[in-house]
């Protein structure tokens, strides 16, 4: 009896410190977001250390979201074309393949490349700058990291979001049009026609946008977070870019459901 009382005791100290050690890491990342939220003025007054940015996160990300974006778009619209064919709803393949793509592909997948690709270069390159005391030389120098540091990454990454997830469905719809006409053989102008006719530009479009930039903010948040705050090792920052890729995959397909219910409640 006293064994088991005692194995208790400890699986509830142990779940309490757990608890304790989330809530305060919490607190802490809700702290840091605030304070690199209020360095944007210095990071836009480092224009060209956040153009920099823009381009590390955003320019190098090309290749990799252009060629996902124009397969995706292929394998839709084969995949599409298979089910509407059955119901003689062929030439509806661009509404299906738009309105995917748009509304929920382009954001979500965009965003699961961005974290995997950018955010843990972020978040490596944060904590390496980290594990070899340059954010301490910094200080030393009055040199505030999160203005000179955090804030160009932060905002580079939120730029950079938004207009990969618009590349992306752009690529999709291309890769979907390559398939559908020239390869099935659909009529070209119902294909855009009815696509031009189907997306609207508030329901769809605009709302694709928000989730792109909730999900450029999240990641990039995220990134920088957790580079700033891995332990100066070469075990802590691999565990940090580890951590950035899932706690960003994760966010972004909880954030997608709760924006999908709030954006496209009561949409036919």
């Amino acid at each position: 009896m006293s064994r088991s009382l005692a194995a208790g005791a400890d699986v509830v100290r142990r779940l309490g410190a757990a608890t304790v050690a989330f809530v305060r890491r919490l607190g802490y990342s809700a702290r840091f977001s605030v304070v690199a939220v209020a360095q944007t003025p210095a990071a836009f007054r480092r224009l060209p250390l956040t153009l920099r940015e823009i381009y590390f996160a955003g320019v190098l990300s090309l290749i990799i979201i252009l060629v996902s974006g124009l397969f995706i778009g292929m394998v839709l619209a084969l995949q599409g074309y298979d089910v509407l064919n059955r119901y003689g709803a062929d030439e509806s393949l661009g509404i299906l393949v738009a309105l995917s793509l748009v509304r929920e592909l382009g954001p979500v997948v965009a965003g699961l490349l961005f974290a995997s690709r950018a955010g843990s270069a972020i978040t490596a390159e944060i904590g390496l700058m980290k594990a070899t005391e340059q954010l301490s030389a910094m200080e030393m120098m009055a040199v505030d990291p999160l203005a000179r540091v955090v804030a160009p990454r932060f905002w580079g990454g939120v730029i950079s979001m938004p207009l990969l997830a618009a590349l992306f469905s752009t690529m999709g719809i291309y890769g979907a049009y390559l398939v559908g006409v020239k390869l099935i053989g659909i009529d070209a102008g119902a294909f855009w026609g009815n696509m031009q006719a189907a997306v609207d530009f508030r329901t769809d479009i605009v709302n694709g946008v928000i989730k792109s930039v909730v999900f450029g903010f999240a990641v990039s948040m995220i990134a920088v977070f957790e580079g700033f705050d891995a332990q100066p090792t070469a075990e802590g920052v691999s565990s940090a870019t580890t951590r950035t890729v899932v706690a960003s995959s994760l966010v972004i397909l909880a954030l997608d459901f709760v924006l999908t219910v709030f954006m496209f409640r009561g949409v036919a």
